[in-house]
């Protein structure tokens, strides 16, 4: 019979097990904590395979029901237990498990803190069932390396895991860059850190001037502005099994000829780069080319310099079969130049933020939404106006992820208005076939100017030709409604039928709202009022 030996762990050998509790620190409190917390996730676990094993014997009792030939106990009377269960099948559910109630990287604990059986079974399918050890540098990582078999290792001082992540924080970063350094730095396949100090970062950045040969996962996340850039030689010039790969505030101008050999990448994210990170967007096309399983690409600058001198978009472009998610911010112009020289048919995602310019001049962006197909199914809009920015998103139903966003930085309303207008112009894709828009202000009503012209809303609305709905808040509606009072007779917004008013009960509409409507009404294309919850 396979017995549970929980109550036998006691806080020693828990410690031992995990890097991320310290001996010092360790109380009787803790450890009961501990323990109950085990018990609890072992009484689910055998109770959802007690669950999922005498539901199967059942079936097999019915027509085309699954077959349990190698479970002995087709035919058996007496009650079925987990030890019955072959030890194919109980792979099957610990990864089942693992993927969906395990906790995270450590969730494996758990089985094989259940009896000798299963810690045998588990400690025998390393990789099926992705065995790692989770490290925090809350001691040397070679200590756990000395409990635990040779299984990968993940570095992170991000994870929930650690109740003391916050606990002698210098000690914890001088451990980490020790695992880099150390002889067992092949064994470390992810490393997640976040908010690192620049004398750490330039520490962590020669440690890792050597191939590693079994990280798959890589974020970096620096703290100061004013950082060394990351040197060519960085994990020695490849990262063949490198799916996840992610800069922020990180400068690193050679980070090209890396993606060259990063041909598993599936996710790239370098934001926040510096002037001192600088890449041109040729140089990132050339490394783009050759990631053909990249299904998220989100770039970054922090500031708006461009040079002044732009080459010619090239004959040919460069396809990336498996793009579905586009994430930008910087200058239009920096954009353009990528877009000109990619193609992704598959991309379903698209959010884009600009620097403020007086003059948004982007056809490749235009020809980029008009080709995705995903967009074209999009049927309603959202323009938020924010203290320093507008942004415009699109949805598709009542899906509230947006597919497609744009925002621009700015502080005055008025150039919010004249700059989304001509980013969305009349040759903007889409735009005739929303059939709700929403305007929404999240700014001080104090920064709203009497003397706004009313043809900024105008030409905003204009290219909604198909629209029915029209949803405004309170702050918006006097700005919005006025000038449609004075052009009620005339051709815009033809398909308008309703317009749906916040904070705002039905006798207390304004007149401009009720001579809109008139006007509407005499037309012969009648508007509803309603309020908006």
């Amino acid at each position: 019979m396979c017995k549970p030996y929980v109550q036998g762990v006691g806080p020693a050998l828990f410690i031992a097990h995990n890097d991320h509790l310290s001996p010092e620190r360790y109380t009787l409190t803790a450890s009961r904590s501990r323990l109950r917390h085990l018990r609890y996730h072992v009484s689910l676990l055998t109770g959802f395979v007690q669950s999922v094993f005498s539901r199967a014997a059942r079936s097999s009792n019915t027509i085309g029901g699954p077959s349990l030939e190698a479970s002995h106990c087709e035919h058996r009377q007496d009650p079925v237990t987990i030890n019955t269960l072959p030890d194919d099948v109980l792979i099957e559910i610990f990864q089942f498990f693992l993927n969906h109630w395990g906790t995270g990287t450590h969730g494996w604990h758990t089985l094989v803190h259940v009896c000798q059986n299963w810690r045998s079974i588990v400690f025998a399918s390393p990789r099926r069932l992705n065995l790692r050890l989770l490290y925090g540098g809350a001691r040397p990582m070679s200590e756990m390396l000395d409990v635990w078999p040779l299984f990968p290792v993940v570095i992170d001082l991000n994870s929930t895991a650690y109740e003391f992540s916050n606990s002698y924080p210098y000690q914890r970063w001088g451990n980490i860059a020790g695992a880099l350094e150390s002889e067992h730095y092949h064994r470390i396949s992810q490393i997640n850190l976040a908010v690192i100090g620049r004398s750490i970062w330039e520490r962590l950045a020669v440690a890792m001037q050597k191939p590693f040969s079994e990280l798959t996962f890589l974020r970096f996340r620096v703290q100061d502005n004013t950082v060394a850039s990351v040197p060519d030689s960085f994990l020695g010039g490849s990262a063949p099994l490198l799916r996840y790969l992610s800069f922020n505030n990180c400068p690193f101008p050679g980070i090209p000829k890396l993606l060259l050999s990063a041909n598993q990448l599936v996710e790239l994210y370098l934001l926040k780069i510096p002037n001192s990170g600088y890449i041109s967007p040729q140089d990132l096309v050339t490394a783009l080319s050759v990631l053909s399983r990249l299904k998220t690409l989100r770039l970054g600058f922090e500031s708006p310099r461009y040079p002044a001198s732009r080459p010619r978009p090239p004959l040919t472009r460069s396809v990336l079969p498996a793009l579905t998610i586009l994430y930008f911010r910087g200058v239009h112009e920096y954009l353009e130049d990528l877009l000109a020289q990619i193609e992704a048919p598959l991309l379903n995602k698209l959010d884009v933020a600009f620097f403020m310019d007086i003059d948004f001049v982007i056809p490749q962006l235009h020809r980029l939404i008009s080709k995705t197909e995903s967009f074209k199914t999009c049927d309603r809009a959202t323009v938020y106006t924010f203290d320093r920015a507008i942004r415009f998103t699109v949805y598709r139903g009542t899906n509230q992820l947006p597919m497609l966003s744009m925002e621009i930085s700015c502080r005055e309303l008025d150039w919010q208005l004249a700059s989304l207008v001509q980013v969305y112009s009349s040759s903007f894709p889409l735009l005739s076939a929303l059939v709700q828009l929403d305007i929404t202000d999240y700014a001080p009503q104090s920064r709203w100017k009497d003397d706004m012209e009313a043809t900024q809303w105008l030409e905003l609305l204009v290219p909604f030709t198909a629209m029915k709905d029209l949803r405004l808040t309170h702050q918006v509606a006097p700005h919005v409604c006025q000038p449609l009072e004075e052009l009620a007779g005339e051709r815009v917004l033809p398909a308008l039928q309703n317009i749906f008013l916040t904070g705002l009960k039905p006798s207390r509409y304004p007149k401009y709202i009720e001579g809109f409507v008139a006007a509407r009404k005499l037309s012969g294309r009648p508007v509803a009022i309603h309020r908006w919850g």
